[in-house]
């Protein structure tokens, strides 16, 4: 399960969404399908997605950075993703591009992006870079 955000561009509009299938839901979210918030704010850069085993604890981290204000997730997207670039590669499944990666370079580590009070639980965050 994933929880992803979405912007319109650096420092723009944010999209916080939770699914089974990020190439599909970020598909989605381009063809005007996802939600009527994104197409409206045209929020289509994928710029952070987080893995969770645990459908319920995907859900429940969802919640609470929807709750988050806005200082609290633009740290979040830059600790990862500094440029905010967009880490959907339109070739291939995230999925895939994720499953690719050498298991010794994924870093499972203890989540630091919950808000103050809230509990970490431990999650792979995976930043793909785009290709150059």
């Amino acid at each position: 399960m994933w929880l992803y955000i979405l912007a319109s561009q650096k420092n723009g509009t944010l999209y916080v969404g939770v699914t089974n299938s990020l190439s599909k839901r970020v598909a989605e979210h381009r063809d005007g399908r996802g939600s009527e918030f994104a197409r409206q704010y045209r929020v289509m850069r994928l710029v952070y997605a987080e893995s969770f085993a645990d459908p319920n604890e995907a859900i429940a981290q969802e919640k609470r950075v929807k709750h988050w204000r806005r200082p609290w997730k633009i740290p979040l997207i830059e600790r990862s993703n500094p440029d905010w670039n967009d880490l959907y590669p339109p070739s291939i499944s995230i999925e895939r591009a994720v499953a690719a990666i050498p298991a010794r370079s994924r870093h499972l580590r203890r989540s630091s992006c919950s808000s103050p009070g809230s509990v970490t639980r431990p999650f792979v965050s995976i930043c793909l870079r785009p290709r150059s």
